[in-house]
């Protein structure tokens, strides 16, 4: 390689990395002013200058505040498809060992990206296209507990519904749940603490899909 085609490459990789820096800063930044703002409140000058950024720079990367949502929509995404592939995961629903495992596993997440979780609803409650594809969300993440519902009906036992409605209760109930406590305006009343809730969700979902206690 010659010293130019060195120099051009090492250029290349300089702004690679810098983009990459400047998107990941646009993203942290919509995350605190969206826990602050809200985020249909939220400005995209908002954003850039809680990250230092010039103005423009924003449209490098996003269209628009929507497509920088989605794209925060895909990292939660990710990092939930991170959990599920650990070497504790339990995916047998017949076991409320298993059923614990992923309440608690979607509690959590949902705790730690409670702004982006309130941003993904505001956006849908005004963006119909939006609307589907946080709806495309949940279907996914419902999706994922169908062999998990499989152990419930090989242990003889026999489900409320089919596992695909099945899987879109207890996503639809445990997401609900964590949303009415996480965003910081909850009802009047004593909130449950991580364990209570973890606890209550997880006798509420196994008992509905087994009758049982345990």
């Amino acid at each position: 390689m010659t010293l130019l085609a060195s120099r051009v490459k090492e250029v290349a990789v300089n702004r690679k990395e810098k983009a990459a820096e400047t998107e990941a800063a646009l993203k942290a930044a919509a995350k605190r002013v969206f826990a602050r703002k809200g985020y249909l409140n939220t400005k995209i000058t908002d954003i850039t200058a809680e990250a230092g950024r010039a103005a423009g720079s924003f449209y490098n990367h996003f269209a628009g505040k929507e497509e920088l949502l989605e794209a925060l929509m895909a990292d939660i995404a990710a990092s939930g498809d991170e959990s599920a592939d650990s070497e504790d995961h339990l995916a047998d629903f017949s076991d409320p060992a298993a059923v614990r495992w992923h309440v608690k596993q979607y509690w959590d997440f949902y705790r730690d990206n409670a702004a982006t979780m309130l941003a993904l609803r505001q956006a849908a409650m005004v963006s119909e296209s939006f609307a589907r594809t946080v709806a495309r969300f949940g279907a996914s993440q419902a999706a994922d507990l169908d062999d998990h519902l499989a152990h419930i009906t090989r242990a003889g036992l026999r489900l409320p519904a089919d596992p695909d409605r099945c899987g879109m209760l207890i996503y639809h109930l445990v997401d609900s749940f964590a949303a009415t406590w996480l965003h910081g305006a909850a009802p009047a009343g004593t909130a449950p603490t991580d364990e209570e809730a973890v606890e209550m969700l997880t006798r509420f979902v196994y008992r509905g899909l087994t009758g049982r206690d345990y």
